[in-house]
């Protein structure tokens, strides 16, 4: 079978679509005659021919965009309103297979649970049941509604994350600040078209006690991080083999 014919295999296998992350977890290199397979993955699903891409790390095929397409509800027929849903699970889902793959317990809040990342809800792929009460329960009522937190094995917040497609970031800003005084990494993750107005807000010196503590986090670059932790996954399994 040709390189690019297990690419499509693996995607058909997966209704038609796939992360980087994914194909690199799925597809059988060892026969690839190829210093850089990974690397060919890649050069492969951006053949317009065969392959298209919906997000930054996720790849379809051109014969099941239609179907791809509704099943995500980003067709051009459903509202803005749905895509932007789209988007906002998808970089949650992303966040906490990074966060698993780091060695974190991912929290998502309740009412984001049954939402779907891909195929499917993204509670399946959670490793934490509860957003642990790890200081006052005022500030946990405060910070318990933050679209990702990852914790360490002492079940204290190391990040947490809120992505930003369309929403007011300032909210967010001022929800980090209830975290103060914690060793916690706080992050912005949005469209880079947006960090000018990330900028302007955090500007504040409202912020200054968390000003050393906050990043703000593109989708692409969420999105290439995602794909080489697979591809450093990957490699280990089989170095440990």
């Amino acid at each position: 079978m040709k390189q690019y014919e297990e690419v499509i295999k693996v995607m058909e296998e997966n209704g038609g679509f796939s992360t980087l992350g994914n194909l690199y977890l799925k597809i059988d290199v060892s026969n690839w005659k190829t210093k850089t397979p990974f690397a060919s993955i890649r050069r492969i699903v951006q053949d317009e021919k065969c392959f298209f891409r919906i997000k930054p790390g996720l790849w379809a095929l051109n014969s099941h965009k239609d179907f791809v397409l509704k099943n995500f509800l980003i067709d051009r027929k459903n509202s803005k309103k749905s895509e932007e849903d789209f988007n906002h699970s998808y970089y949650q889902g992303l966040l906490v297979e990074v966060g698993n793959l780091e060695g974190y317990s991912t929290f998502i809040p309740n009412q984001d649970k049954n939402k779907m990342y891909l195929s499917k809800p993204l509670k399946e792929y959670l490793t934490a049941d509860e957003f642990y009460s790890f200081t006052y329960e005022h500030i946990i009522k405060k910070v318990n509604t933050v679209d990702v937190c990852w914790f360490n094995n002492r079940k204290f917040p190391n990040s947490i994350f809120e992505v930003e497609h369309s929403t007011d970031i300032q909210n967010s800003l001022m929800k980090f600040l209830y975290l103060q005084d914690f060793n916690t990494q706080f992050n912005i993750v949005a469209d880079k078209a947006r960090e000018r107005e990330f900028q302007s807000k955090f500007s504040s010196s409202a912020f200054d006690p968390i000003r050393e503590k906050v990043k703000f986090l593109e989708y692409d670059s969420l999105s290439k991080y995602h794909s080489k932790l697979f591809e450093i996954s990957v490699l280990k399994q089989r170095f440990y083999k």
